[in-house]
């Protein structure tokens, strides 16, 4: 069934038809069994990890085996996500936190001295719409709306501590979802993504971003239909209200005109009650534009050759907003793999950047004369930090974190390694593709004098995203230990505009897998890595190209897929709506299907394979790891499997982070590496090997 907008009515409410049916699969034990084989410290390895004290000149150990203080738990413990932020009546900030140690509960904190939980423990704000969720919780004065995780029921409560009320249906379960909610003051109701109540808009496939205006006489939202995904063909509709509430007149302001294809994303009403919005027309690169109203034209505000947003994968996607009551719009955009961070004055169409020390931005909301902004940087962990400007709005005069996913990460600051940006030759002839290689760096060790580092490449997923280069503990888990790091955009990736990001229609499985392969052999011939040692690693749609890299190249030694894809027509047919089609704008025809599927050519399979997966996951469900597994076994390959019960679609878990980063390390030390960790890890049993 359809996505709908629909409004929730404080006094009445009405059944919601279900778009994803969301039923829990029954529980299965976690397969850990563990290998007979010792622990994989020795007393060599351990005299070695040691390394030289502080001061002290690096000892020279074998790549791998060194010993660092970015530990499995420190990396599991410092995972912390955002999923959200939003301004309260009070000018505090509101945030999603989502937390490990409480097995991934998404908790609504509020701004303060000491910022303060405000939700109930067994309450945790995530939506499962569209299965990535996002735009889970909404603010207007001192009310917050939230999706509830264990119902998925929306609830009200102040922004103070307090007991939230149900303002939806119980349907027995979690099978009707909301998301990328706004509040209609002006009717006493909430306007959200669902799949009915009192139906404001139907009849396309899906629908985000619903905005009102200032006065309440107007609302923009962004609609798309099959076979499209929102990054390849959306169309930005306004509507105005009758006396009832209801949406009348309706007009399509882009997206319309079967000779421009663009996707244009993120509506919203300036304070003097005009329409901005983002989209690709044109030169392919996501910029900012506005709506003339009584003309019904589209004009540019400000261009570039640049993305000044990011694909819709999560509902709430902030790029841009308007300080106060002026027409100034801080933005952000991205070029040439770092963020640049702006302010606009719209009505002259001057452009101030600002200084920040994030190189990496995402979400912003803004105040009167501040704003608050998402960032990292080589050297700063994903945060949020609150920005005030000068009167003339051209500079920064405060900038404070104040919140970091990672706030003690400050005391492994030696043993970081910074990203390279990396530009590569792919096997299309004069094109480019484009990585972050991260060097071997612990201040405590050198490597052997005749020795190179081993390799791990890591495929992001998607596979319609963007890697980007931030710190990220589970990369300097591996780099602080000795190995080369290589994190790679290939053709497909957003960051780039629409050219890049399309190089993949019909060929995933095959551009992904030949830029990973590339940049890897790139690596090899300017001297910064070990042939013999390419691993490979990726999630998702990344693991569908680490196994699609193992059975088609012979560039890698071994492998790491989590919860990815080996059945391209299984995934077809066992996926969610929201990506029904997307598979078939990626592959092509039934031909492809069977051609690019690693299961139907195990026998292409040379090295050894391990797999993780969650056991809920409704994305990429079990089933995949289970047949690679299987037929890895049965071929007589090195093979091993960690199942997880009660992850989804990513593992939140404090405890599975840990354990999956730390079999990953030790299996491909044991199997390709040459050396022996300097942890203390127990491997699990391997197929074929132990």
């Amino acid at each position: 069934m359809a996505t709908l907008l629909a409004s929730i009515l404080p006094a009445r409410f009405s059944a919601s038809a279900p778009h994803l049916l969301l039923r829990a699969l029954p529980r299965i034990r976690l397969r850990r069994a563990l290998a007979s084989a010792p622990r994989m410290s020795s007393s060599s390895a351990a005299a070695a990890a040691d390394g030289g004290g502080s001061g002290e000149k690096p000892v020279a150990a074998p790549y791998g085996s060194w010993r660092s203080p970015i530990t499995a738990d420190v990396v599991s413990g410092a995972d912390k996500r955002l999923g959200g932020i939003a301004l309260a009546g009070d000018g505090r900030l509101l945030w999603i936190e989502g937390r490990p140690e409480e097995k991934g509960r998404m908790v609504i904190v509020k701004e303060d001295d000491k910022p303060v939980d405000i939700i109930p423990q067994e309450f945790a704000a995530r939506t499962l719409a569209q299965e990535y969720g996002g735009g889970a919780f909404a603010v207007k004065d001192n009310v917050v709306v939230f999706s509830n995780y264990k119902d998925q029921r929306l609830y009200k409560q102040t922004t103070e501590t307090g007991v939230p009320v149900p303002l939806t249906p119980d349907y027995g379960g979690p099978d009707v979802s909301y998301a990328d909610g706004v509040f209609d003051p002006h009717f006493s109701r909430y306007v959200t993504v669902i799949e009915e109540p009192k139906v404001l808009i139907s009849g396309n496939d899906f629908y985000a971003f619903p905005r009102i205006d200032h006065n309440n006489k107007r609302m923009a939202w962004i609609e798309w239909s099959h076979p499209n995904m929102p990054w390849d063909k959306s169309e930005l509709w306004v509507g105005y209200f009758s006396e009832s509430g209801d949406l009348t007149k309706r007009v399509c302001v882009a997206g319309s005109n079967p000779m421009l294809v663009e996707s244009p994303t993120e509506p919203k009403w300036s304070p003097k009650g005009e329409l901005f919005f983002i989209t690709d027309r044109g030169s392919g690169f996501w910029n900012i534009y506005k709506w003339v109203e009584h003309t019904n034209e589209v004009i540019p505000v400000y261009t570039l050759d640049a993305e000044f947003t990011r694909p819709l994968w999560v509902f709430g996607i902030s790029s841009y907003g308007f300080l106060g009551e002026s027409n100034h719009i801080i933005f952000n955009y991205r070029q040439h793999g770092r963020s640049y961070l702006g302010v606009l004055d719209s009505d002259i169409g001057s452009v101030s950047l600002l200084d920040t020390p994030f190189t990496d931005l995402s979400n912003v909301v803004t105040g009167n004369d501040y704003f608050y902004i998402e960032g990292a940087s080589a050297t700063v962990p994903m945060s949020i930090a609150k920005v005030a400007l000068n009167e003339d709005r051209t500079k920064v005069v405060s900038f404070s974190i104040i919140w970091s996913s990672s706030s003690d990460v400050v005391q492994y600051s030696s043993f970081f390694s910074a990203p390279e940006f990396v530009e590569f030759p792919t096997s299309s002839t004069g094109q480019k593709a484009y990585a972050y290689f991260y060097p071997p760096l612990n201040p405590n060790f050198q490597g052997l004098p005749d020795e190179k580092p081993p390799l791990l490449v890591k495929t992001h997923g998607g596979p319609t995203a963007e890697t980007r280069g931030i710190l990220d503990l589970s990369v300097q888990y591996w780099t602080s230990r000795g190995w080369a790091y290589l994190d790679v955009n290939y053709g497909g990736s957003t960051g780039f505009g629409r050219e890049y990001r399309e190089r993949l229609l019909g060929k995933w499985g095959i551009v992904d897998v030949d830029d990973c392969c590339s940049c890897a052999r790139f690596l090899v011939e300017n001297g910064k890595v070990d042939e013999q040692r390419l691993c490979i690693t990726g999630r998702s749609a990344g693991g569908y190209t680490t196994l699609a890299s193992l059975a088609f190249r012979d560039t890698f030694k071994a492998g790491a897929s989590l919860y990815g894809i080996g059945d391209l027509s299984l995934l077809r047919a066992e996926t969610h709506k929201f990506e029904s089609h997307y598979i078939d704008n990626l592959v092509g025809n039934e031909k492809a299907y069977y051609e690019r599927s690693p299961i139907n050519f195990v026998d292409k399979f040379t090295c050894p394979v391990i797999l993780f997966q969650g056991l809920d996951d409704k994305v990429v469900p079990p089933d995949q790891a289970r047949k690679i597994y299987k037929a890895l076994k049965e071929k007589g390959l090195p093979v091993a499997l960690v199942e997880y019960e009660g992850e989804q679609h990513g593992f939140r878990k404090a405890e599975n982070i840990k354990f999956t980063l730390e079999q990953q390390m030790v299996f491909f030390a044991r199997l390709v590496g040459n050396f022996k960790v300097a942890d203390d890890i127990t491997p699990i049993k391997i197929e074929n090997f132990d």
